[in-house]
């Protein structure tokens, strides 16, 4: 398996998400507290649980496991990990705290999404005792060690429900999915999409949020999916130059197609056809991870598309 050596404090477990590496990953901080940041889903936990070994960490070590949010691909198996860590609290964004707690809404949203492949994606899926939940608004911290204190911001875009973490010695932030995806571990070439999944994207806050992010200077963003980036301004002015055009494909489909299904159809043809244009992708072989990858997540932005044009208009 796929373990990433970031620094003396940072590592990163492949959690094999989808069955694919580098697809997301959990990132370990190795501080006093003992800090776990994203699960994945609950079929990610053998992946987590074997990499934890692999470093010589006992579940018991863990302190805290921190959610950016409760999108079932960041969260979904938190349940699952928790019953192997005794001593640890999950912090989590305020509005997550109650999805955590009772699931179902939050499975019921991603059935809908996901349709029939959410078993098999997602199962089991495992409430959080409240006892257990830490919820951090915006501006609060954490101190983990004598030298670190984590800073949590609240970054909406891909989801009202999202915060974003500094980590002051590195100068980096685990943004999860607002600064959108890095595909460069695939690729071996930096390459980055946004994330627009329903049914909370907001372009107008994802712009804003990515804009606090340039205006911190930071030297590093710790992406969900997938890895560290030490060029953050290319990562996150791709991100925009990208959210632009997809916003362009989605209005294009939305006034070509008559029902929801076709308008997402035709926007996921939109975007794919102009990420196809770009050089990258002209010699990659069919079978290449990179386009299953895209298909989902690509499908997914589109609906979230969608969705925002149909409640805007």
């Amino acid at each position: 398996m796929n373990q990433l050596h970031l620094d003396k404090r940072i590592e990163l477990i492949d959690l094999y998400d989808l069955g694919i590496p580098f697809r997301t990953g959990s990132y370990v901080i190795r501080e006093k507290e003992l800090t776990i940041v994203e699960t994945s889903a609950s079929p990610s936990i053998p992946y987590l649980l074997e990499g934890l070994k692999k470093l010589k960490i006992n579940p018991s070590e863990i302190k805290n496991i921190i959610l950016t949010h409760i999108h079932l691909d960041h969260s979904g198996g938190v349940g699952l990990f928790l019953k192997e860590c005794p001593n640890a609290k999950v912090i989590v964004h305020p509005r997550g705290a109650r999805h955590l707690i009772a699931p179902a809404k939050l499975e019921a949203g991603a059935r809908q999404v996901y349709g029939n492949k959410f078993d098999s994606l997602f199962k089991p899926l495992l409430p959080v005792p409240e006892n257990k939940i830490m919820v951090k608004e915006n501006g609060d911290t954490l101190k983990i060690s004598i030298t670190c204190t984590l800073t949590f911001f609240d970054t909406p875009g891909h989801a009202r429900h999202h915060f974003s973490i500094y980590d002051p010695v590195s100068n980096g932030m685990f943004t999860g999915d607002t600064a959108g995806i890095n595909y460069t571990y695939l690729l071996n070439e930096e390459f980055y999409l946004p994330s627009t999944s329903p049914t909370q994207f907001s372009p107008e806050d994802m712009d804003q949020s990515i804009q606090f992010y340039l205006n911190k200077n930071l030297s590093r963003i710790y992406y969900g999916h997938f890895g560290m980036s030490e060029n953050p301004s290319k990562g996150l002015t791709d991100v925009q130059k990208w959210l632009k055009i997809f916003l362009k494909c989605g209005e294009k489909a939305y006034y070509e197609e008559n029902n929801f299904n076709e308008k997402v159809e035709k926007t996921h043809q939109f975007i794919r056809e102009e990420i196809m244009n770009s050089s990258l992708f002209t010699n990659l072989s069919p079978s290449h991870p990179i386009f299953k990858i895209l298909e989902l997540d690509l499908g997914v932005s589109s609906m979230g598309i969608i969705d925002y044009l149909t409640k805007r208009k």
